[in-house]
């Protein structure tokens, strides 16, 4: 068994946590479920830093003891985690002992050995960083990511001599092509490493809110020297010498990794400061260190001080924690920046979730019920989609080992797409008609499409679970592979069943599609000449001489249909070329549902069209028939749905 320990960067508490800092949170836990599904032993630790300057402020201002703030502060984190079901197996805080104990033991090694000097300070400090800036750090004279001018100090210090790490850092970096990424952050880090360093402050004068430096004890540790030493704290360094056997001293071995996710503005501390440190300490260096990018909104960084802050827990009230964690995790490239807003967010709630995975899960389990009374036993597999499902998960299991987790989504979701593929290509309707008019081999091949989707749509909740836990124990459930508490395993659970039985339930939309936001009604008192007479019925919209017969009516014949392929017209917003089933034949139509519908996820879906309109020819495709969809106030078109669709063919009246 490897041994997997993961650490997020931990985090200040003078604010509540936003969207930012829970991205790093769900996508750390992503990971960590994603080894613990692999077999991995993992160890995953999150924590608060809470002997900055600024929450020493922030609890003045409220009018606490910064240790009680501290401890109120700690709840609030974990009701956010907690709400995003963070699956941390540790939560330090760097007021806690055994946090002091490793800060003390590595700064007491350093200055023995003589690493740590006194000396004198003078330069520029971004409060709200807690962080020296060289002149070139600025911008405009500005910290560029607080967009404030720093403060002027002048101070005795004591200082870590990393300057003299630069050479044995630019060696580990050659040696270790992966010890930092992605690739942009490894360039810029070896920019810095090549430009040369300078030593560092590690302490601070006249504060008392901090760790004492044990052989000055009027001197605090440099809240960010403190900091990073949580990583070996939380595994016994100081306290544990067993622990930290067990976790970090041996780390060079194959099966046993240390990784660090941290935002993209806080690497030079984890990537050059870090690495220092632990190598004046004597200790080995973590196996990578990944800098991910920042969750913008507006284009902005999140921040509260710009107005820019989104709270998770808005997303969870509505949604529930899964669709959050998949849009983060599936839409953003894991390294590059990403940009958030509610009608993206949405968006893709309605393309991935409701419009596809949702109605797979209801379509398949939905057949389950109706031509088996939710009752199958296995068959063997069907060979194409198999090796589908087995080609996803090699992709899958690649892209997060690699940490490319936005990769190892999409490799989730082609496989969901091709079960979509599979069922309209098999037509498990047509099967189930001509099995109920006596036809043996209807039905055993009506056995195999049933056990084929529901098998592949398992498989597939299993390679999605790290991603949307508890989404895929209830898709799971409904396919009659019921959570039983113990952890899954992918060497069992990812495998293809070939034998046994299993008990289908349907029910409720598990993703209801989201409606177009209604136009919000002015409260404004319209003057009495504009109110309507109530003393009048109102007028109709369809007067009695222009409604039509019911014999026109049946002139019209509207039918179900099931889409097989789709894709977007080249050079058109709105327009998607359809090839649909009506049962008896397929037909080409186009539709101007683009900017509602993605292509992909409409394959598979059952829709409503007029089968006997005449071809018209729109962009040179011929079309025959028009597919039936709502355009609330000449917004976003919705299609016509069922709540259990009949077979392809059947009339609609």
């Amino acid at each position: 068994m490897s041994r997997f320990y993961l650490t997020t960067a931990i985090d200040y508490v003078n604010n509540r946590p936003h969207l930012g800092t829970a991205y790093e949170k769900i996508a750390a836990d992503v990971i960590a479920r994603y080894h613990r599904l692999a077999g991995d032993d993992v160890r995953f630790v999150m924590g608060n830093d809470e002997h900055s300057q600024n929450v020493f402020r922030r609890s003045t201002e409220v009018g606490l003891d910064p240790l009680v703030y501290c401890d109120r502060m700690e709840g609030e984190f974990r009701t956010v985690w907690a709400g995003l079901n963070i699956s941390f197996d540790d939560f330090i805080r760097t007021t806690q002992p055994r946090h002091k104990a490793a800060v003390q033991a590595m700064v007491q090694q350093a200055f023995a050995s003589g690493e740590i000097y006194e000396g004198l300070y003078e330069g520029w400090y971004c409060v709200s960083c807690e962080e020296f800036k060289p002149d070139k750090g600025l911008i405009d004279g500005q910290c560029p990511v607080h967009r404030t001018t720093p403060d002027w100090i002048k101070e005795k210090n004591y200082f870590f001599r990393l300057s003299k790490y630069r050479d044995a850092l630019l060696e580990h970096y050659a040696t270790h092509p992966d010890f930092v990424a992605p690739e942009s952050r490894r360039n810029e880090m070896l920019r810095l490493l090549e430009g040369g360093l300078d030593d560092i402050s590690v302490s601070r004068a006249g504060q008392a809110w901090g760790i004492p430096l044990p052989f000055a004890l009027e001197n605090v540790v440099y809240v960010w020297y403190d900091a990073l030493i949580n990583y070996a704290a939380a595994i016994g360094y100081g306290t544990d010498p067993t622990l930290f056997e067990h976790w970090w001293a041996q780390i060079g071995e194959p099966r046993r990794q240390v990784v660090h996710l941290v935002g993209k503005d806080i690497t030079r501390f984890h990537c050059v400061v870090w690495p220092a440190m632990l190598m004046s300490a004597g200790l080995p260096l973590p196996t990578r260190i990944f800098g991910h990018g920042w969750v913008l909104f507006r284009g902005e960084k999140m921040s509260k001080s710009l107005g820019t802050v989104v709270d998770p827990l808005d997303a969870v009230e509505k949604f529930g924690p899964d669709p959050l964690r998949l849009f983060l995790s599936k839409e953003i490239v894991f390294g590059n920046d990403g940009d958030f807003s509610w009608d993206r967010f949405e968006e893709k709630y309605n393309a991935d979730l409701a419009n596809n995975l949702g109605n797979l899960v209801s379509r398949v389990t939905a057949m389950v019920d109706r031509y088996r009374q939710g009752h199958l036993r296995a068959t063997l597999a069907a060979p194409q989609l198999a090796a589908s499902g087995l080609a996803a998960a090699t992709r899958w299991a690649q892209a997060f080992d690699d940490l490319a987790i936005d990769v190892g989504c999409a490799a989730v979701f082609q496989f969901v797409d091709r079960i979509n593929e599979y069922i309209a290509i098999e037509a498990p309707w047509k099967l189930a008609k001509a099995g109920a008019a006596g036809d043996t081999a209807g039905n055993a091949a009506l056995d195999v499409v049933l056990w084929n989707a529901t098998e592949a749509l398992r498989v597939a909740a299993v390679m999605l679970s790290p991603v949307m836990p508890a989404a895929c124990d209830e898709i799971r459930r409904r396919l009659g592979d019921a959570p039983t508490g113990v952890p899954l395993l992918w060497a069992q659970d990812g495998q293809w069943r070939e034998s046994g039985e299993r008990f289908v339930v349907s029910g409720a939309a598990l993703w209801p599609r989201l409606e177009p936001k209604e136009t919000p009604v002015s409260e404004e008192i319209k003057p009495e000449s504009a109110v309507p007479d109530q003393s009048q019925p109102p007028v109709s919209q369809w007067p009695l001489e222009s409604r039509i017969s019911i014999e026109d009516f049946m002139k019209v014949d509207l039918r179900v249909s099931t889409v097989l392929t789709a894709e977007r017209v080249p050079n058109s917003k709105k327009l998607v070329k359809l090839t649909i089933d009506l049962g008896s034949e397929q037909r080409t139509l186009v539709a101007g549902i683009a900017e509602a519908y993605e292509a992909d996820a409409l394959v598979g879906r059952t829709v409503a069209i007029v089968a006997n309109l005449k071809p018209a020819k729109l962009m040179g495709i011929e079309s025959n028939g028009m597919i039936l969809a709502a355009s609330p106030d000449g917004g976003k078109p919705m299609l016509v749905a069922f709540d259990q669709p009949p077979a392809p063919g059947t009339r609609i009246r």
